[in-house]
């Protein structure tokens, strides 16, 4: 059965500019389309109502709402758990489909965030007097680790949440209402990490929440959403689309805090290379 994308293709000849547009929109934000209104679809992508309905039935449907029903069904495909997407055979070329899942994850993930909102977001971040907290999900750690990291070579008052529920906890007793929250997390969540975010968000933190839809429980509360795509080759997520975000969202923090940042990091230089900690090349 075609999927949405492949009718857009189909009949991309077909479409009108307005039509055009909200096609894309579709393409690069499904989640927005798969739980809003035909007004918000048409707001969002600058199109008129009449035409995200005529779209709809250009592509074979009765009118939005099948068209809806579809996109949401194919989401739900993309976040079945491991267990069910193993069953499914990976493509022969596991070159060219990982390379293709990479690149949609990245550029669907980056076509869905304003600018605007990546300024606000960097904005936040630069701020040295406030305390950035960093929690992720088991399977997202590793991405979040090394943003915490690259964070903290950048300025200080970086907290990379680990641990048992009775640390996390502890931790975070002293998180105040000016600080920076960044949680990244993807269904299915992990307990803890929900918990960690209403206890931030009971505290008056700003949270920046990096999941997969406005439906995400981390996303109630979040000052800020980006939505990130994930659909990989094999049973598992891929994450290229989270690491990309936060690679850009450091890259702004880095801009921003250029004289800073670049004292802190000569002096993290100084103390690796006085320890000996780094070999730049064999003896």
């Amino acid at each position: 059965m075609p999927t949405v994308v492949d009718r857009i293709k189909k009949a991309a000849d077909q479409l009108t500019t307005a039509e055009r547009k909200v096609a894309a929109f579709i393409t690069g934000d499904p989640q927005s389309v798969a739980f809003g209104t035909v007004a918000e679809v048409a707001t969002r992508s600058g199109a008129s109502g009449a035409s995200v309905v005529r779209l709809a039935t250009k592509l074979g449907y009765s009118g939005f709402s099948e068209l809806q029903g579809a996109v949401q069904a194919e989401l739900g495909q993309r976040l079945r758990p491991a267990a069910e997407r193993i069953r499914q055979r990976t493509s022969d070329d596991l070159l060219s489909a990982g390379l293709t899942a990479a690149m949609t994850c990245v550029q669907a993930t980056f076509a869905g965030i304003d600018p605007g909102r990546l300024d606000a977001i960097v904005r936040l971040l630069s701020v040295r007097q406030r305390t950035v907290w960093v929690v992720a999900g088991d399977a997202s750690s590793g991405v979040a680790h090394q943003f915490a990291v690259e964070m903290s070579m950048l300025r200080r008052n970086v907290v990379e949440l680990t641990g048992s529920p009775v640390n996390v906890a502890r931790q975070l007793a002293d998180i105040g209402n000016r600080d920076v929250v960044i949680a990244l997390d993807l269904r299915r969540y992990d307990r803890w990490v929900l918990d960690a975010v209403t206890m931030a968000t009971a505290a008056g933190a700003t949270v920046v929440a990096l999941t997969d839809g406005p439906l995400s429980p981390l996303a109630k509360g979040a000052a800020h959403l980006v939505t990130i795509e994930a659909d990989g080759v094999g049973p598992f997520d891929n994450y290229v689309g989270a690491l990309a975000t936060l690679a850009a969202i450091t890259a702004g923090v880095a801009d921003r805090l250029r004289g800073p940042a670049t004292a802190h990091l000569d002096r993290i230089e100084e103390a690796w290379t006085g320890t000996g900690a780094l070999v730049d090349q064999p003896d």
